[in-house]
């Protein structure tokens, strides 16, 4: 796992479209098609709007998939996430994407998850755009999430955390308007793509990358379990990453100057998080990697 540390949040939604979109670019000129999971929420606000301007896309060869949806919500409500995409998406590309897979939230639940999982079941995603919940949930596998689900989509109750989270970012009036229940795509079927762009901003985050970054991958962690996977970028600002116990010696800085060895290394810098059979979260250095 490689982990890019930037100033500011829209320096590093910027740097995650950049990467996402050269993947894109990549499955394009390869397989002449390509797949893609999106994320929504405040913390993808500058990825997706650069992601949208990036050059040398043919959307109209591009399907489109999400992560999660709250159930009971309507298109319209400000909180939804096929609206989200819509506005600040799909309706922004240049050209409509090839097909967009949107999770419907006022379908019957089960029967929604059926559907969409036949579909995703069917596609290679070349790379999936993740984040990070306050409580440490990926996508809407709030903690205790589940590991070894066999299906691409489930049900999920939301935990109070997440619900609280979602009202003070304001998506909704009160705490009590926050639906109960979502529909998410699994952490198996995250961990299928082939890659992964994962965008934090936020010092409110910053103790749940902390525990997905350093702490063991456990379901206490869900988004630990991106430790699991060969090809994942993590994108933070300075404060998302305010907690690591980060060492200078291991830094490198991103745009060529040597790090920081007085209090830590000075943005943009990057280090590896090593998997969990390997070495459960200590970082080894490797030469950057520019996008």
């Amino acid at each position: 796992m490689e982990v890019k540390v930037f100033e500011a949040a829209s320096e590093a939604g910027v740097a995650a479209a950049r990467e996402g979109a050269e993947r894109i670019r990549r499955e394009l000129a390869d397989q002449g098609e390509a797949s893609i999971v999106l994320a929504t929420g405040a913390s993808q606000f500058a990825m997706l709007a650069q992601l949208v301007e990036e050059p040398g896309i043919d959307w109209s060869r591009v399907t489109l998939f999400h992560l999660d949806e709250y159930v009971g919500l309507p298109v319209n409500h400000p909180a939804s996430f096929r609206g989200y995409l819509w506005q600040r998406f799909i309706s922004k590309l240049p050209v409509p994407p090839r097909a967009y897979h949107l999770l419907n939230g006022e379908a019957d639940p089960a029967a929604e998850c059926q559907r969409l999982g036949d579909i995703i079941s069917q596609q290679e995603i070349c790379v999936a755009f993740v984040g990070i919940g306050e409580n440490g949930h990926l996508a809407f596998n709030d903690p205790p999430a589940d590991f070894d689900c066999q299906s691409p989509f489930l049900v999920v109750e939301l935990d109070e955390a997440c619900r609280t989270q979602q009202w003070r970012e304001g998506w909704f009036d009160s705490l009590e308007s926050v639906p109960s229940r979502a529909l998410s795509m699994s952490v198996p079927e995250i961990l299928r793509c082939k890659s992964i762009v994962c965008t934090v901003p936020d010092r409110r985050k910053a103790a749940a990358v902390r525990a997905s970054l350093e702490g063991e991958v456990t379901a206490q962690a869900p988004a630990s379990a991106l430790r699991r996977h060969p090809s994942v970028t993590v994108y933070l600002d300075e404060p998302a990453a305010s907690l690591l116990r980060l060492d200078s010696a291991s830094l490198l800085r991103l745009d060529g100057a040597e790090p920081s060895r007085a209090g830590g290394g000075k943005a943009p810098y990057m280090f590896h998080v090593g998997s969990e059979a390997a070495t459960h979260g200590n970082r080894t250095a490797s030469p950057p990697v520019q996008h």
